[in-house]
């Protein structure tokens, strides 16, 4: 499976998909593009975008495009406070359909 890590998450969390292809977004040179954008180059691209930005949903219409959101909502932005969402985060990639929007929280 093909993912899309946002800047917003620690890039540390590239190391937490085995089997998969992580990118993140300053590796695709997409830095400080708005999300709408971001989610129009990387649709059909990659199947799922990873990102800790909760307002994603209320401002983009996620269904017009072909990729899947998952939103990861921690304490803090640092990958401990991301770890043990780990495991779900596994699982919910194997049910995420393109148009929708995903939340992983504590």
């Amino acid at each position: 499976m093909r993912l899309l890590l946002d800047e917003s998450l620690p890039h540390r969390l590239k190391t937490v998909f085995p089997g998969h292809r992580v990118h993140t977004v300053a590796e695709m040179g997409w830095k400080s593009f708005s999300n709408g954008e971001l989610l129009a180059r990387a649709s059909g691209l990659f199947e799922i975008f990873l990102t800790a930005d909760q307002k994603l949903q209320y401002q983009q219409h996620v269904v017009r495009f072909d990729i899947a959101v998952i939103v990861l909502v921690a304490r803090r932005n640092r990958f401990q406070d991301y770890e043990p969402l780990i495991p779900r985060l596994l699982e919910t990639l194997t049910r995420a359909r393109p148009g929708e929007v995903l939340r992983i929280s504590t």
